[in-house]
C-alpha cells in the first residue's frame, strides 16, 4: 500500500430499504471514490484512517464513540424533514428525532449535500466548521440509458407525451400535486416511479393509497422500480416534473440530467445552491400546467429546457467531485490527528 493512501471504512445500511434516493446517493458515492488512486474501501477488521456512515443505525453510534479514528457523518436528511416522511407514534417520534440529532452531535465531521443546510445544523449545536458540503452525483456512463428511444417506450408503454415524477409515494414529494395536474390534463400521461418504501409508516399513507389504487385515466404508478432499470423509465420519458415541497439535494433531478429530460421543479430556494438556474420553475397548478402544455407543443420552448438541462450535467464533473472527496479525507484525517 502506497504511504499516501486513505483507507476509508464505510458504514451503509442505506440499500436495505428500496426506492429510495439516500440508498441511490450511497452507491453514487462509493462506486465514484471507489475508482480513486489514493483510496482504499477497507473490510471489517482491517486498519483505517478514517470512517464514512450514511446511516443512523445505532451499532455505528457506538462505532463513533469507542473509535480512535476520526468519523464522517453524511447528512441525508434533517431532524425536520422527518415531519412530512414517516408516521409514528408522538413519542417514539420524539425519541427517534432526538437520536438522530445526538448522532450528527457524536460524529468529528458532517457532509451536507446542499449547503442551505448548514445552518439548521448549527442551530442543533453542531460547529460550524464540523460542516462541509460536497454535492451528490451520478455516473453518466452507468445512468444514460442507451436503448433505443421507440423501444423503451413500447416497454413501458408511454405512447402519448409523458411527465414523469420519481421518489417516495409520499405528501413532501408533492404526489397529490401530481395527480391533481394529471386531472387537469387529460391529454397528457403521468407517470410516477417509486411506492412506500416505509410501507404504513409513511406520512398521509392511507390517503396516498386510496390515490395509487384508483388513479386518473392518465395515471400511472409504476411502483419502485430496480435502480438499474430506472435509467430507461426516464429516457422513455417526455419531461421530469418533480412537486416535492422539502428536499435535500434528490438524486432524481441529476438522474434525468443525466438522460436530457427538460426538468421542471417547485420553486424552492434551497434548489438555487445545487441546481442554479439550470431548470424550470414554477409554484402553482396554473403555471406548471401552462409550462407542461407549453413544452408538450412547442418544439423551441422544449429545446430551451433541454439546453437548460445540459447546463445542469455539465455543472457535476466526475474529475471535479473525485478531487473533493480524496482532499476531503485527507484534510479530515490531518485535522483530527488520528492517523496511524
Amino acid at each position: 500500500m502506497k504511504s499516501n493512501q486513505i483507507r476509508l471504512f464505510v458504514l451503509s445500511k442505506a440499500t436495505s430499504v428500496p426506492g429510495q434516493g439516500v440508498g441511490s446517493a450511497y452507491l453514487e458515492q462509493l462506486e465514484l471514490i471507489k475508482q480513486s488512486k489514493h483510496i482504499q474501501i477497507v473490510k471489517p477488521g482491517q486498519r483505517f484512517d478514517v470512517i464514512h456512515i450514511h446511516t443512523v443505525n445505532f451499532s455505528y453510534l457506538l462505532r463513533m464513540v469507542f473509535s480512535k479514528k476520526p468519523s464522517i457523518m453524511y447528512v441525508h436528511f434533517l431532524p425536520s424533514t422527518l415531519d412530512n416522511s414517516i408516521k409514528l407514534p408522538k413519542l417514539f417520534f420524539g425519541i427517534f428525532k432526538w437520536y438522530v440529532k445526538l448522532f450528527y452531535r457524536t460524529a468529528d465531521e458532517l457532509i451536507v449535500v446542499n449547503p442551505i443546510f448548514i445552518e439548521p445544523l448549527v442551530s442543533l449545536g453542531i460547529k460550524k466548521d464540523r460542516i462541509r458540503f460536497i454535492p451528490n452525483y451520478v455516473d453518466e456512463k452507468k445512468f444514460l440509458s442507451t436503448q433505443p428511444l421507440d423501444q423503451l417506450r413500447k416497454k413501458y408503454q408511454f405512447s402519448r407525451f409523458t411527465v414523469l415524477g420519481v421518489g417516495q409515494v409520499q405528501h413532501r414529494k408533492g404526489v397529490l400535486d401530481f395527480i391533481a395536474l394529471a386531472n387537469r390534463l387529460p391529454d397528457l400521461d403521468f407517470v410516477w416511479a417509486g411506492g412506500f418504501s416505509f410501507k404504513s409508516l409513511t406520512s398521509g399513507y392511507e390517503e396516498l393509497k386510496k390515490v395509487m389504487d384508483n388513479p386518473p385515466k392518465n395515471v400511472r404508478f409504476l411502483g419502485i422500480i430496480p435502480r438499474e432499470a430506472m435509467k430507461e423509465v426516464y429516457a422513455a420519458s417526455d419531461v421530469f416534473f418533480l412537486p416535492s415541497f422539502d428536499e435535500l439535494m434528490p438524486m432524481s433531478v441529476l438522474e434525468a440530467a443525466i438522460n436530457e429530460k427538460p426538468i421542471l421543479l417547485r420553486d424552492l430556494p434551497l434548489y438555487v445552491p445545487v441546481f442554479f438556474d439550470y431548470y424550470l420553475k414554477a409554484q402553482t397548478l396554473d403555471e406548471f400546467g401552462k409550462i407542461l402544455v407549453n413544452l408538450s407543443q412547442n418544439k423551441e420552448a422544449y429545446q430551451h429546457a433541454l439546453n437548460l438541462t445540459k447546463k445542469l450535467q455539465n455543472a457535476y464533473r466526475k474529475e471535479v467531485i473525485l478531487k473533493e472527496w480524496e482532499d476531503y479525507y485527507r484534510e479530515v484525517i490531518n485535522r483530527h490527528g488520528k492517523t496511524h
